[in-house]
């Protein structure tokens, strides 16, 4: 008997397994494969009332939760809005609008789809309100160090240029899926563009500080990024040669 009871006493007194807490912390799925289902149904479907029930009770959550993920993850906290919830609004506004432009038949996710999308909105629309805050020194009057945007082709006047990459970023944002086929190098070519149009914001100009922050922010070796550099220097040259004749591009 007393044996039971030391035994009992013993048993009580070990703390509580960790695991429960680990559960805690783990994330909910909002982005599942029955929101991938459901954006494949809504595109397929010419009926708006099922496209508007598809989308209410199977889509909307998902486009909710990943435009508050990439607000809070990316800290887009620049805004003319002084709730964050209208800027998540308009977000998935913006979503929904390029809903049409899915397309599934290519072999992509539509999670990776939108979080590029999304997060490219984003970035040009938390760049124009950094703008109205802070006066910046412009990225072409600082990249004297054969960074990125120098070896990508920069050898025309500033201004020029500088027109010119925001017409680079958004064909690089439509045909991502055309020019790379890898994930890893979609990521790579995914954070390239980001810094090419946060480039007010943008602190360091050397070329080995850029390497090493696109590593970084893509956990993949260097000849992975150098390889992705060098197909986006044959899509620059072309289209810069597309934009000098004709004064922009066709994305």
């Amino acid at each position: 008997m007393t044996t039971k009871t030391k035994i009992k006493l013993d048993a009580n007194s070990i703390p509580p397994p960790k695991k429960k807490r680990g559960r805690k912390r783990t994330k909910k799925r909002y982005f599942t494969e029955d929101t991938e289902a459901a954006i494949a149904e809504y595109l397929a479907s010419s009926n708006q009332d099922e496209r508007d029930e598809i989308y209410r009770t199977r889509i909307h959550y998902a486009l909710y939760k990943l435009a508050e993920n990439l607000i809070h993850t990316f800290k887009f906290y620049y805004t003319e809005v002084d709730n964050l919830e209208d800027l998540k609004h308009e977000v998935i506004c913006f979503l929904l609008e390029k809903l049409d432009y899915f397309d599934p038949s290519k072999g992509s996710k539509a999670f990776s789809y939108f979080s590029i999308v999304g997060k490219n909105y984003l970035i040009l629309y938390n760049n124009n309100n950094y703008k109205k805050k802070k006066i910046t020194v412009d990225v072409m009057a600082a990249d004297e160090d054969d960074g990125v945007i120098r070896q990508l082709g920069r050898d025309q006047r500033k201004k020029d240029i500088k027109d010119f990459i925001d017409y680079f970023t958004e064909y690089v944002d439509k045909h991502i899926f055309t020019l790379f086929k890898k994930n890893k190098d979609r990521k790579v070519c995914d954070a390239i563009n980001t810094l090419f149009k946060r480039r007010e914001n943008l602190e360091i100009f050397n070329k080995k500080a850029l390497y090493i922050y696109i590593r970084e922010m893509t956990d993949v070796d260097t000849p992975v990024i150098t390889k992705v550099t060098k197909v986006l220097k044959i899509v620059y040259k072309k289209l810069y040669t597309e934009y000098r004749e004709t004064g922009y591009v066709r994305i």
